[in-house]
């Protein structure tokens, strides 16, 4: 029922853009996308549920064990994807929108072949509104690759927002954005598998303002320099009624600086450094935004949240061989500053790194080999000599994949303008 809904909504957008344009010059459509395939080899094993990503997160299970590693072959088309947009003049300014959808399932559908919502946003001259990517995230930062999460310490969320641009031109643009809310906690030692649990038993979070984010952006013919920020309050309400009130909040905070740089004819350069507190939805491969800190001392919360510090580096070149071979081939690594409770199966450190060689035998079409490795360090857990919890070192776990990918991209223009982009 849910697919059938899925399928006439589509069809409903894609036909109300075809009778909404006429031959007027200032109406343009855009239909673009790709049909992708991926295959390969996984040498060890990832979750299941992401067998065909390298995400360094789910290397390691809940119990903070390997999952079985005697290894596995994968195909996917999971990555194609397909979208549509409109530009329209009005003596207001220009209307833009975006609609665009993937089949890579997450959430209750993940590991499957599913629809999912990737855009659906638009713009009137200088506001927007709508789920696009968050003013947070660099997609221009992103290589050449063929793996579909990505480097690991790259922020990269799509996220529901109200967005003002300022400023936008050749060399400088400025946007500011509130954004939908929302966090994950860990909690540690007082999580569902202890028997003091009842602490957090009835602890509900609350986000009663958006998330604030900025993005300033200065392009040349070297390339750009972006900074990004973002400000985030996260709460939380006690609703147990025994003798302790854990009601608290935190405030979640970044800071991203991320470049591509020209640096010959054939090779530029992606990089990206990344910190703050509070904010790992927002990167591409993290965990928990909140860890739990003792304070024993304190008889009415001995417990309280923070927001857990994190900083992420990314190094990717992108080389051109020639008009039709290219590789891509770098590093990305993101640490997590745990809080003293969480366990020896609390997400310390994820490491991310790949290397391609790509064919293009004709325009819109590249394939190609990716070599992909990750690996996943936890947390060493001090202990608690109070619940009479005894210090744990966490494993650590590495994957190793192969994979071969096909893509061919499409991209059509109907009542063409200048406006197309």
């Amino acid at each position: 029922m849910i697919k059938t809904r899925y399928a006439s909504l589509i069809i409903l957008l894609f036909s109300f853009s075809l009778t909404a344009q006429n031959t007027e010059a200032d109406k343009t459509m855009e239909i673009f996308g790709f049909i992708m395939m991926d295959s390969g080899y996984d040498f060890g094993r990832i979750n299941p549920d992401w067998y065909d990503t390298m995400r360094p997160t789910q290397i390691l299970d809940k119990d903070g064990n390997e999952y079985q590693s005697q290894g596995a072959f994968f195909m996917s088309v999971r990555q194609t994807t397909f979208g549509i947009k409109n530009y329209l003049d009005t003596p207001m300014g220009q209307i833009k929108t975006h609609f665009e959808f993937d089949l890579f399932g997450m959430g209750k559908e993940a590991g499957n072949t599913a629809f999912r919502l990737k855009h659906a946003y638009a713009e009137l001259g200088k506001f927007g509104a709508g789920q696009t990517n968050s003013l947070y995230t660099d997609t221009d930062v992103y290589p050449n690759i063929v793996e579909f999460m990505g480097p690991n310490a790259l922020p990269f969320l799509r996220n529901v927002q109200v967005r003002y641009t300022p400023i936008s031109n050749q060399n400088h643009s400025l946007a500011i954005a509130i954004e939908r809310p929302g966090a994950t906690a860990d909690q540690g030692q007082y999580g569902k598998d202890f028997t003091y649990t009842t602490l957090l038993d009835n602890i509900k979070p609350r986000f009663s303002v958006p998330d604030l984010t900025a993005e300033y952006r200065y392009s040349s013919t070297w390339g750009y320099l972006e900074l990004a920020g973002i400000v985030r309050s996260m709460k939380w309400e006690d609703h147990n009624t025994d003798q302790y009130d854990l009601t608290g909040s935190a405030v979640g905070w970044g800071l991203s600086l991320s470049t591509r740089l020209k640096v010959c004819e054939k090779i530029i350069f992606h990089g990206a450094f990344t910190t703050g507190a509070g904010i790992q939805n927002y990167m591409n491969d993290a965990d928990a935004d909140v860890g739990i800190k003792r304070q024993y001392d304190n008889p009415k919360a001995p417990i309280k949240g923070v927001a857990i510090p994190m900083v992420g580096v990314v190094t990717y070149f992108d080389i051109n061989w020639s008009e039709k071979l290219s590789s891509a081939i770098g590093y990305s690594i993101l640490n997590n500053t745990t809080t003293e409770a969480q366990l020896s199966t609390a997400y310390k450190k994820g490491q991310y790194a790949s290397v391609n060689l790509l064919y293009s035998p004709v325009k819109d079409c590249i394939l190609g080999p990716e070599l992909q490795w990750g690996m996943r360090d936890n947390n060493d857990f001090g202990g608690d000599p109070q619940f009479n919890l005894p210090a744990a070192k966490g494993n650590s776990g590495n994957d190793v994949k192969i994979q071969f990918s096909f893509r061919y991209s499409f991209n059509n223009a109907f009542y063409k303008n200048k406006y197309p982009s």
